[in-house]
């Protein structure tokens, strides 16, 4: 029996949504490190800016443990979106650096625009996946090989795993919590941090923003 903490990689660039990030981090954090372990992991080691608000702007600075070259291989790899997506989306080292972790990654995971990377690098082809709803073209147009969900809290879809936006990302981490430890230590977790915990990925309560956005572009 392998009774080595899992090593979970959690990827960082300029712009990534902070909730994307350490919403799910503190909720794996809970767990223990005699079964997780978290990286910090980003094309080079050392402080890696956040954004602030949907404009973007330049927020606190997180220190990257790894760059792409020197990281390990990680069991569970996760993707924040962001709006610094957008230049990540472009950047062949962040794409090569999914491909090559996912290969041996037990579980991939992301949070809203974190999807649209994994589709980018064509990880998620033949699968189901979502995003977040405000932004789901941006995800959508990186693959027409994806089924892309749009009503979904979160899709697992064999070792991906993909949320919706921001908080959504808390629900999936419970939901991988409940599966690799056991539905314990996922209430454990939920109860620690005081957050109610949805556990239905079907019910999605923004999924009307589709609909919205679609109105105002004169789609509908």
């Amino acid at each position: 029996m392998n009774t080595q903490p899992l090593q979970l990689g959690a990827v960082l660039y300029p712009g990534f949504e902070m909730l994307d990030y350490f919403g799910p981090l503190e909720l794996f954090s809970v767990v223990g490190s005699s079964l997780v372990n978290i990286n910090t992991v980003a094309q080079e080691s050392g402080p890696v800016a956040a954004a602030i608000g949907s404009e973007g702007a330049i927020g606190p600075r997180v220190i990257a443990d790894y760059g792409f070259d020197d990281a390990p291989a990680f069991d569970i790899l996760l993707v924040p979106g962001g709006s610094g997506t957008l230049t990540e989306l472009e950047n062949p080292a962040m794409l090569d650096f999914l491909r090559a972790q996912s290969k041996t990654a037990q579980w991939v995971s992301s949070v809203c625009t974190g999807s649209a990377l994994l589709a980018k690098a064509g990880l998620l082809d033949g699968l189901q996946a979502t995003s977040n709803k405000q932004v789901f073209a941006i995800a959508t147009m990186q693959s027409d090989k994806v089924d892309w969900v749009e009503a979904a809290r979160w899709v697992e879809d064999g070792k991906f795993f993909t949320s919706s936006g921001v908080s959504a990302g808390m629900d999936m981490s419970l939901a991988m919590i409940e599966k690799l430890f056991g539905s314990e230590a996922a209430e454990m977790a939920a109860s620690y941090t005081e957050y109610t915990w949805h556990r239905d990925a079907n019910n999605d309560p923004f999924a009307d923003e589709l609909n919205v956005l679609a109105k105002q572009l004169g789609m509908v």
